[in-house]
């Protein structure tokens, strides 16, 4: 059931709507396993949580599973991981450093699985070409957003990923030095709902766990924060010309520079969530960028298609963190 939904997420097609000719995907048969997910050759995995610490399961405490299949993207299958209930994160190193700077990457799923290669992996991958150490963060799910008014569906009084991610963000800084990365100098990147996580983490002015140990007394807001074809910010009970927040959506005047990638035609999450989000950091003081592209749909991560977005993203983001001296290369 969580990797049907996770599949239907990054499908380009949301419950209840029907993409157009330009988003729809091939579909093959998915496949899952009763295994943990693990990296390949180059990662190196660690656990967010001390071991034998009780926290907060999933919605389904069960074990881990993975999956693959489709819908494709870009003519491929992708992979996920779902029944997250000991999260963890995976440090992928540059053979060759140029910069101290890092990349906490946080992938879509729906909050129901984790895209752990197409919006985790093969990002680090590019990242570490850069000469960057890249993290990939595999957090707690499924945890469902329950229906609320008008049948939209609002976050869990406590969003585990979110108490995942800023832990992440802890144990970096804690461990910065053994990392060969500079602390003020991490930053996140989010797909989909990893987007919308990256919002919430970049947000959020105090950690929402009890503190654990030494890492949790260090800052958990990224120093920069990337966010494509986010989700779950906009209020979708407004009018259409309405770029009013979601309700549960608290916008801090301390959170980092942002920048926004979304496609116009994306059929999952609507363009408005980055516009609304956008503009409500500027109102802040924040220093925000958009680019919004007419196509490229919806959980392209880095594999290109005709659609430009798909080519043009990493180019743009480099650029972007070498404008904000964030990507300062050695």
């Amino acid at each position: 059931m969580a990797t049907s939904l996770a599949a239907l997420a990054l499908s380009g097609v949301a419950a209840g709507q029907t993409p157009d000719d330009a988003c729809a995907r091939p579909e093959i048969e998915k496949v899952e396993h009763d295994v943990e997910w693990r990296p390949g050759p180059g990662g190196e995995q660690t656990p967010l949580w001390p071991e034998g610490l009780a926290i907060q399961p999933p919605d389904e405490n069960r074990p881990e599973m993975t999956g693959s299949g489709s819908p494709l993207v870009a003519g491929r299958t992708w992979n996920w991981a779902t029944y997250v209930t000991r999260p963890t994160m995976t440090i992928y190193r540059p053979a060759q450093q140029r910069s101290r700077a890092a990349v906490l990457v946080l992938p879509g799923g729906g909050y129901v699985a984790v895209a752990m290669d197409l919006e985790g992996a093969e990002i680090c991958d590019w990242v570490t070409q850069q000469g960057v150490t890249c993290i990939v963060l595999k957090y707690r799910t499924p945890q469902a957003w329950p229906r609320g008014e008008n049948n939209i569906r609002r976050p869990p009084a406590v969003l585990l990923p979110l108490q995942d991610a800023q832990r992440a963000m802890g144990l970096l800084r804690q461990h910065a030095a053994d990392y060969g990365i500079d602390p003020d100098r991490i930053g996140v990147i989010g797909f989909s709902a990893g987007a919308h996580l990256a919002a919430a983490i970049s947000n959020a002015d105090a950690r929402t766990y009890d503190l654990v140990d030494v890492a949790d007394q260090l800052p958990s807001r990224p120093n920069f924060a990337v966010l494509l074809y986010t989700g779950r910010l906009w209020d979708r009970a407004a009018p259409r010309t309405s770029l009013t927040l979601a309700p549960w959506v608290e916008i801090s005047p301390n959170a980092p520079a942002t920048l926004l990638i979304h496609a116009m035609n994306d059929p999952v999450n609507d363009v408005r969530h980055a516009m609304a989000y956008g503009l409500a950091l500027h109102d802040a003081g924040v220093p925000v960028d958009m680019r919004i592209y007419a196509g490229g749909c919806h959980a392209f991560g880095l594999r290109p298609t005709a659609d430009p977005v798909t080519r043009r993203w990493p180019g743009m983001v480099l650029q972007w963190l070498q404008d904000i001296h964030m990507l300062e290369v050695e």
